[in-house]
């Protein structure tokens, strides 16, 4: 089993002062990584604030949580990464997804395309970040991308390339990060570009055990070197889980039950979340755990007892 470790997702702050301060803070509460999302809102732009967060920082590590491959072109975004990795002595964690958000598809103009569609197009698209990070070049022609890039790009410092984050919540999507990613993430389904009654629906346990069996499936011999994420849904640490339970399950519309017994949340004293912990980690393998800012503080006792364990 991988050693606990844990990240906080951020999306912005009020100023450039205040952006350097939340990443000091993750750093001293003991986060592994500080990830942003990548959405057309008013979220921060990612790459930059990952820039600032790496710089104003020592040993945390920055990452995507994660980049939508439609909206980059692979060259220019390996370039971007290789830059980055390299300043920061390889403290990057390269999220990437398909894009799953239709309403960011809509400010932007891009094409919704089908899943299969979009995920074929980001299976191309690794694969030319992997040839220009191993070896500063990549010469495809294929379906999605045509790419002739001679050498002379940076190459990131961390070898062959940055740790690779990849996850989903459906076969295709998982299988293939089973295959080229280093770190996988198991989410419910958002099949339908927005968070509906079908996440709700593929949050419990059993739709959870599936995905670890579809990504065993699709790992082969690279089943032993992968670590697996969650990124919680619902966070937190106090000492009354039932009455927290309830209050979350009536805005989720699940049953406090099944809400307890979803993956994706974590809810109560720091002694009942490192149990959870534990025993998830014990059945589906979750060690890399990720919370939200507005968590970042209250759980840092269970960062304190768990991390490296």
């Amino acid at each position: 089993m991988n050693p606990f470790r844990f990240g906080v997702q951020l999306a912005s702050a009020y100023d450039g002062q205040s952006w350097r301060d939340k990443a000091r803070l993750a750093e001293d509460l003991g986060y592994s990584t500080l990830f942003l999302p990548d959405h057309l809102d008013t979220q921060w732009g990612p790459l930059v604030a990952m820039t600032v967060a790496a710089e104003a920082t020592s040993t945390l590590k920055v990452g995507s949580l994660v980049l939508a491959n439609d909206y980059r072109h692979p060259v220019v975004l390996a370039k971007e990464i290789a830059t980055l990795d390299l300043i920061s002595s390889g403290r990057v964690e390269v999220g990437i997804g398909a894009g799953w958000r239709k309403k960011d598809y809509q400010v932007t103009g891009l094409p919704f395309d089908p899943p299969g569609e979009r995920i074929d197009r980001l299976a191309d698209s690794v694969q030319i970040m992997k040839d220009l990070w191993a070896d500063a070049a990549s010469s495809r022609q294929g379906r999605h991308y045509t790419v002739d890039a001679p050498q002379g790009m940076p190459l990131p410092h961390s070898r062959p390339h940055p740790p690779i984050l990849m996850g989903g919540g459906g076969r295709k999507m998982l299988s293939l990060a089973a295959r080229e990613a280093d770190i996988v993430g198991f989410n419910p389904s958002m099949v339908g570009g927005r968070v509906g009654t079908q996440t709700v629906d593929t949050s419990g346990p059993e739709a959870f055990s599936r995905r670890v069996d579809w990504v065993k499936a699709a790992a082969g011999p690279r089943w032993d070197s992968l670590e697996f994420q969650c990124l919680t849904v619902v966070c937190r640490v106090t000492k009354d889980r039932d009455a927290s339970l309830r209050a979350y399950a009536r805005a989720s519309g699940m049953t406090p039950d099944a809400l307890a017994a979803a993956p994706l949340a974590l809810v109560g004293s720091v002694e009942e979340i490192c149990e959870t912990l534990a025993a998830r980690r014990d059945t589906w393998g979750f060690s890399y755990w990720v919370v939200h800012e507005q968590e970042m503080r209250d759980f840092a006792p269970v960062i304190a007892r768990m991390a490296g364990n």
